[in-house]
């Protein structure tokens, strides 16, 4: 490209060494601070540990929207097969993501990057903070590699975990618990003998599994009805704990070999107990002896909204987890309007006490540099 000598001039002319400016002549917005990003939560966890539940508790105790990263859950229809959380469970927190594709579309993870980015920004357009619950670590991987993420989220990652052979029991359980509620009749009425069980809902584990029972029942009598529908049920178990398993192996591999700085929360005692016992081992074992106030900090947006925010802070917590944790400090809002918190139920993962464990971590924790 050739400059002309007067606009090479008129260059030279405005140009001055920083080195050559006399002292105090360099302002300040030669030097601008790198913008705060802003905070997202993102709950790990293999199936049945307690992430929506946890999701809940955090989503009643500061100012947050949830946003779904099930592949699964992602489809509308078969509520009970899919475990999604009913509308009366969530305490009136809106729910991202969840049951909005039609059950045969093809949901690709791009797909999932492109619409929880747009879930994120309609939630800090309001001065919430995004929080984002699943079990597709799939998804939650690519959304944490993608550049226009990484430029503008800062992330708390927090696992709740269950020893595998207590989750193992509660997951039976729970298999147990979505028949009662209703599961084989719900799948039967979902059933397409011409189906494709590679694409959309019909991925779900409890979907496949009863396709040779819906096929043959019409030709059975009652005990050998009642018997391939065991089957059935014993292979939905089956097929949920080996998820469980990949689940953790993949989680592993992100803190492991990606270097992500998960936090670990233990809710194994948790599932060992019961109702009221529940409660006390969470607060006894996890958070009650660890709580103490201490000064207001984090958990305040950047930029004016942020700082309106922040005026709804009102005490910290000092949170102590189990290990790798050691101490974090956490700022809560009971200044805001809170929900009531779910109902403990027969088989609790977490309670309303675990709000205080898992949001410390907030105040931490950042993406790896790559």
């Amino acid at each position: 490209m050739i400059f002309s000598a007067s606009m090479s001039m008129s260059m030279c002319k405005r140009t001055m060494s920083v080195l050559d400016m006399p002292s105090g002549v360099i302002e300040s917005n030669y030097y601008r601070p790198r913008l705060e990003k802003e905070k997202v939560v993102i709950l790990l966890g293999a199936t049945g540990t307690g992430k929506s539940r946890l999701s809940i508790d955090l989503a009643t105790r500061f100012p947050a929207e949830v946003i779904n990263s099930d592949k699964i859950q992602i489809h509308a229809g078969l509520d009970i097969a899919t475990n999604k959380i009913p509308e009366e469970e969530r305490c009136g927190i809106p729910h991202h993501l969840l049951g909005v594709i039609h059950p045969n579309a093809d949901f690709t993870v791009t797909d999932f990057v492109n619409m929880a980015s747009d879930a994120m920004a309609s939630i800090l357009s309001r001065s919430q903070v995004p929080i984002i619950a699943g079990g597709s670590n799939s998804y939650i991987e690519a959304l944490n590699e993608d550049f226009l993420f990484r430029s503008k989220y800062e992330c708390c990652f927090l696992c709740v975990d269950v020893a595998m052979p207590v989750l193992d029991r509660y997951v039976s359980d729970r298999v147990d618990k979505m028949v009662e509620m209703g599961m084989v009749d719900e799948v039967r009425n979902f059933f397409d003998a011409n189906a494709n069980y590679t694409v959309g809902i019909r991925k779900a584990i409890g979907v496949p599994e009863f396709d040779r029972y819906f096929r043959a029942e019409s030709y059975l009598n009652k005990r050998e009805r009642d018997q391939l529908l065991q089957q059935a049920i014993q292979e939905i178990k089956r097929n949920t704990c080996k998820l469980a398993r990949r689940q953790l192996e993949k989680i592993h591999r992100l803190r492991n070999k990606k270097n992500w700085k998960i936090h670990r929360v233990d809710a194994t005692e948790v599932f060992l107990r019961r109702g009221k016992n529940a409660d006390e081992a969470w607060e006894k074992l996890v958070a009650g002896p660890s709580i103490t106030n201490g000064e207001s900090v984090v958990m305040v947006r950047p930029g004016k909204e942020g700082r309106q925010a922040s005026q709804h802070v009102t005490h910290a917590l000092i949170v102590h987890l189990p290990q790798p944790l050691t101490t974090i400090v956490l700022s809560v809002r009971p200044a805001l309007p809170v929900p009531t918190p779910m109902p403990v139920t027969a088989t609790p993962t977490t309670t309303t006490t675990t709000v205080a464990a898992a949001a410390a971590v907030v105040a931490t924790v950042t993406v790896p540099a790559r």
